[in-house]
């Protein structure tokens, strides 16, 4: 058995208007932009998640470096060695800065205390020696990291190579013994750069895209093919998104979206689904192994003495070999008549786990292809309307219709996945220790009450809907148009209520919270918008200017400044080029926007 998604990356047009609950251009029809009541069941145009593409990275990584480099005064690559060693996280370096102190966090992260040495001052010799390769060299070869050791270039080279190679580019520490210190970015990639230049490319991007591989609150979108995109969430990390790709996502465990389950039971009802354990289950309850060659045999007629094909005789009631002389009550020289407790239970189990498996399974698969078979209303829905706004007739606002589609696929969907919850919820296999039989019976009953008035109602929604109005009269539209819009509030704090039933008296009740869900939302998944890049146009404009007002000697370095990983010539990302004076009113642009969004702005 499968399981069956309800949304991929490569969805038709259908399930993809429905799933991704956006606008399209071609339903103004349906929707009337004056009607209050849109508001609630459309999503949100302001979105806490946000869709990082490869031209924004850059963008979102130079931001958070701002904030850590103004606040602490460091240096890009001291910032970046920070922020990597908490995860992306600038509020939690905050934490530890108020909660250690300043000594402590530059420790812990292995960045030297900027204020203890000179990171760049060399003892003027002519000659130095080298403490790795024990060779005397000019000490112009020779290269000091932050922590004040010094080694030759050839030495420095040969070990970054060797960290970037085995995948450690994002925290090259130096090689002295017992030196935890982090070097300098730049240095690596100025020494590796003169004899790999491929390698550097590979180091630039491993620093780049460590703020989404090392970010706990950044994942990539698991769309495919892979669309490109990462998302970032802004508060809670178990919740579900939806990418500019259209996939929707749990972003806890990246596969589809799948509250009101949590991602354990999800994992483990797919797995369940996937491997056919059930089909061996079936095998287990209705066959019996052949003593000699071990292969399944079904019992097909009504004697106990079953014949294996490798020829082998046996007995049905106990499985042991035997000879082929028999009658129809007894079986020559075998008597198995005592009575086994153990194998007999052992097969009941079987049975009675096979058959609750089932339950749940039909239900769950059966509200799966109710949603498959409602996904095709979008065009009958269309027509329908169509046909109404060409007669003459006062009704003029359909936009019930819609809601009415929004609600029923959100409800449809958590209905559907409270099957494979509950099967986990109130079996065996996970929550046996956690409550008593008496407890687990009463929140059961408690669950499934709600679990059927949310289903009665589902399937009233899905008839109105299917409903041929198209041919009614206005009274009875009207009267169809009222129960939509019930049954549409009905169903919706029905969803409510189940998932405080959920996360309040099952999950909130026991005692390891291993097991969280997505937050229910009224108005369906949460598209995350793209994150804009525009800012970085005024941050070049406003770095241009600050160099033309500064003087030509003792400005700030271009290493003082946030520029991502590097040079456009060692990246694989596209450049920041400087932004531009227009000749049209003399504004600042961004090359590397579309040119629709130059031409909009």
């Amino acid at each position: 058995m499968e399981s069956v998604e309800y949304i991929s990356s490569d969805d038709d047009n259908e399930l993809d208007y429905y799933s991704s609950d956006r606008d399209d251009s071609n339903d103004d029809a349906l929707i009337n932009d004056d009607d209050d009541d849109r508001s609630n069941w459309l999503p949100n145009k302001g979105s806490s998640s946000k869709v990082i593409t490869k031209e924004s990275l850059l963008a979102a990584q130079r931001e958070d470096l701002r904030r850590v480099m103004e606040l602490l005064s460091l240096r890009e690559h001291h910032a970046r060695t920070l922020l990597i060693h908490y995860r992306w996280d600038v509020e939690t370096i905050f934490a530890v800065l108020v909660e250690k102190g300043k000594d402590r966090l530059f420790t812990e992260a292995g960045i030297p205390n900027p204020e203890s040495h000179d990171p760049v001052s060399l003892v003027s010799t002519s000659t130095m020696m080298c403490d790795i390769c024990m060779e005397d060299m000019p000490s112009c070869d020779m290269t000091k990291m932050d922590c004040g050791h010094c080694f030759c270039n050839t030495c420095w080279t040969e070990h970054f190579i060797v960290k970037i190679n085995e995948g450690q580019s994002r925290r090259i520490r130096c090689m002295a013994h017992k030196c935890f210190a982090i070097c300098d970015e730049s240095v690596i990639r100025n020494l590796v750069s003169k004899r790999h230049p491929d390698l550097a490319e590979k180091f630039d991007r491993f620093l780049l895209e460590s703020y989404i591989e090392d970010n706990k609150m950044v994942k990539w979108c698991p769309s495919t093919p892979h669309c490109g995109n990462a998302i970032r969430v802004e508060e809670d990390a178990f919740c579900e998104v939806e990418c500019s790709c259209g996939n929707q996502f749990c972003f806890s465990c990246l596969c589809e979206a799948h509250s009101p389950c949590s991602c354990a039971m999800w994992q483990l009802w797919t797995k369940k689904c996937r491997d056919e354990s059930e089909t061996v289950n079936w095998i287990t309850v209705h066959t019996k192994p052949c003593p000699k060659c071990h292969k399944p045999v079904e019992k097909n007629g009504g004697c106990n003495l079953v014949s294996c094909i490798c020829g082998q005789a046996f007995c049905w009631l106990c499985g042991g070999a035997t000879g082929r002389d028999h009658t129809w009550s007894s079986i020559a020289g075998h008597s198995c008549g005592r009575y086994k407790e153990d194998r007999e239970k052992q097969s009941e189990r079987a049975k009675r786990d096979l058959y609750r498996y089932m339950h749940y399974h039909n239900r769950y698969k059966a509200h799966t292809d109710s949603f498959k078979q409602e996904s095709k209303l979008k065009e009958t829905i269309q027509g329908k309307v169509a046909i109404l706004e060409g007669k003459e007739s006062q009704l003029r606002d359909f936009s019930w219709v819609t809601n009415g589609l929004y609600r029923l696929f959100r409800s449809r969907r958590a209905l559907s996945y409270s099957y494979p919850f509950a099967f986990y919820m109130f079996g065996d296999e996970l929550f046996n220790d956690e409550m008593t039989k008496e407890d687990l019976e009463i929140k059961q009953h408690l669950f499934e009450d709600q679990q059927q008035q949310l289903e009665t109602n589902v399937e009233k929604l899905s008839k109105f809907i299917e409903e041929p109005f198209d041919s009614f009269t206005e009274d009875k539209i009207m009267e169809i148009r009222m129960q939509v819009i019930n049954l549409s509030v009905i169903t919706d704090n029905l969803c409510k209520k189940m998932y405080e039933c959920i996360e309040t008296d099952l999950l909130g009740s026991l005692q390891f919270g291993i097991h969280n869900i997505a937050p229910y939302h009224s108005k369906g998944i949460e598209k995350a918008t793209e994150l804009p890049v525009s800012w970085t146009a005024k941050q070049c404009a406003g770095d241009k200017r600050k160099r033309l007002e500064e003087p030509t000697t003792g400005g700030s370095s271009e290493s003082d400044r946030p520029s991502g990983s590097g040079s456009s010539e060692e990246t694989d990302f596209p450049a920041q080029k400087m932004a531009r004076t227009d000749g049209f009113g003399g504004g600042m642009f961004d090359l590397n926007l579309p040119a629709e969004v130059i031409d909009r702005n």
